[in-house]
């Protein structure tokens, strides 16, 4: 009773959607393949599983897939490079530079030109279709105006990449970016799910002024919103993740699932073009899409949302601090 309550079935299966990213001739599936754990980002993971994972995301439709250097150190690319042999005319591929270890950061033009040689060679293609600076937050904002897009932007016109994304938490940073260095996407994390929506109201508007593409992340709120809770490196202070264990129990009481909650609701938010889930097993991928075949109850979303009220939206510092925000 309570499961019929708090989900509404659509159908027994689910046709895969697709949206244009922003002014780009790319489209994406809403549910993407985020490729971190393909590197052991969470906890070992068998590559054999892996690569039936992703071979089983094309089967059912998902065509977009992120990766970056910094997954795995290098370890994510490979698997996935691995994986898509064959298959790489199939999917919209992204990867990413600048940030190649916890504290490794160079966003200089010649590293990134080498950045996407070697990422190349680990992916197996002689393009990816969306390069991305990755969390530049941590990066001099100057620098990645005026030396690391133009960089991209060169690497671009040798058909290397096909587009040019920046990535972060910073609204406010990734926005002062892309006012003074147009960029094709963006993509965010943690900014619009169960215990945000900031995004809704500051980068959304933004970015269709000016036609950029946008990408979530993190609709578990980086592990906030499961019952194993958040990892020990997690960045929210204890009341946020009080919250999250409030929604997560909230919902256990009701026979529900808290996270796959949580993905719904970024799922059926119109406003992105894809909504990035870590996978790497094919349960993974069998729970992402079978999520498109139900959608929440509002009332159970507005009474999630009222229970952590006091912490709803909060947002940690990340990077360095001129670009907080």
């Amino acid at each position: 009773m309570h499961q019929s309550a708090t989900t509404l079935k659509v159908s027994s299966s689910y046709q895969m959607e697709y949206r244009q990213l922003g002014s780009t001739d790319l489209r994406v599936s809403i549910v993407g393949f985020g490729a971190s754990p393909l590197g052991n980002v969470f906890r070992q993971t068998d590559p054999v599983e892996g690569m039936s994972a992703v071979r089983l995301a094309i089967d059912e439709g998902i065509n977009f897939f992120d990766v970056s250097p910094y997954y795995g150190l290098t370890l994510a690319e490979t698997r996935l490079g691995e994986a898509l042999e064959g298959h790489r005319d199939k999917v919209v591929l992204a990867t990413k530079c600048g940030r190649f270890g916890e504290d490794t950061f160079d966003f200089s033009a010649k590293r990134t030109i080498l950045s996407v040689e070697e990422s190349l060679q680990r992916l197996r293609t002689d393009y990816v279709d969306i390069l991305q600076a990755h969390d530049v937050e941590f990066g001099d904002a100057q620098q990645i105006i005026e030396e690391t897009i133009p960089a991209m932007r060169a690497l671009q016109q040798a058909g290397k990449i096909r587009f040019v994304g920046i990535t972060g938490y910073s609204l406010k940073n990734l926005m002062e970016i892309a006012e003074k260095a147009p960029v094709d996407s963006i993509l965010t994390y943690c900014r619009y799910n169960l215990m945000i929506s900031d995004m809704h109201t500051e980068l959304i508007p933004f970015a269709t002024k000016n036609n950029i593409g946008i990408i979530n992340a993190s609709s578990l709120h980086m592990g906030i919103l499961t019952e194993r809770g958040a990892p020990d490196w997690h960045p929210a202070p204890h009341e946020v993740r009080g919250a999250g264990k409030r929604i997560v129990d909230f919902c256990k009481e009701r026979g529900i699932d808290a996270s796959e909650v949580a993905l719904r609701f970024c799922l059926e938010y119109p406003h992105v073009a894809s909504t990035l889930i870590g996978m790497s097993t094919r349960k993974h991928v069998q729970a992402s899409i079978q999520s498109l075949a139900t959608r929440n109850d509002p009332s159970l979303i507005q009474q999630l949302q009222e229970l952590i009220e006091p912490v709803y939206g909060y947002v940690w510092p990340s990077g360095r601090p001129e670009n907080y925000g």
